[in-house]
């Protein structure tokens, strides 16, 4: 994928742009044990709390591309058939609605992440009518050529606030508050499958790492099987 079309994909995490209804979310603690999973509709959930998982998910296709955002490329043996891309087929033809994958996939992350902490696995599947583009780039919406449909996966740590003071309207007064479960920014994600050449390919996935010092290479592993690539600053440092 290239910048451009990272960016055509990247700005359709909206609410008022994505054709995404629902919200998968498994929350890990750092015992490596489910403390919840969930599904929430986007339409039926208020619309600064939608912008928020889109906020989330759209941070995992921002950052450079041979940093942040690493190209996966299956071999033409796995694409035709092997455990980890019949996985990722078959949570993007669910929609992410089957359990039994989702919990497969979930399971797969647990085990091959090594993150302080608790986190959130997050995840959501979009259908994209792909609009002609003409020569001098402008789109042509009413033709569409195909429907690209992919998953976005979000790593997020979740950070435990300290309990301060806040302020309590009805009572106009200060009082001591309970300690909260923050989301931060993710640390970790996935698109998958590629959209390249402004259509679907199945042979690549797109990965997201915040830090470009670390290369994730057991999640690389476990999600992709394949020989995951040096971090780009170590890369870097070679050069």
């Amino acid at each position: 994928m290239n910048t451009k079309e990272i960016g055509e994909i990247r700005r359709r995490q909206r609410r008022d742009r994505s054709n995404m209804t629902t919200i998968f979310g498994c929350y890990v603690n750092d015992k490596k044990e489910i403390i919840s999973e969930f599904s929430q509709s986007l339409g039926m959930m208020p619309e600064n709390e939608a912008e928020k998982y889109f906020a989330l998910l759209r941070r995992t296709l921002g950052g450079t591309l041979g940093k942040n955002l690493i190209d996966i490329t299956f071999q033409t043996s796995q694409v035709a058939d092997s455990e980890e891309h019949k996985l990722l087929m078959g949570l993007r033809n669910s929609r992410l609605k089957d359990d039994e994958l989702r919990m497969t996939f979930y399971k797969k992350v647990m085990e091959s992440l090594n993150l302080e902490g608790s986190y959130l696995i997050l995840a959501g599947c979009d259908s994209y009518d792909v609009p002609f583009k003409s020569k001098d780039d402008s789109f042509q919406k009413d033709q569409s050529e195909e429907t690209y449909t992919y998953i976005l996966c979000a790593i997020c740590p979740v950070k435990q606030t300290k309990p301060n003071l806040h302020y309590v309207a009805e009572e106009k007064l200060f009082h001591d508050g309970a300690m909260n479960q923050m989301v931060s920014a993710p640390t970790l994600g996935f698109l998958f499958p590629a959209f390249d050449g402004r259509s679907t390919n199945i042979y690549n996935s797109l990965m997201y790492s915040k830090d470009i010092k670390d290369g994730h290479e057991a999640f690389m592993e476990s999600v992709f099987n394949i020989n995951p690539p040096k971090p780009a600053a170590e890369q870097k440092k070679s050069f």
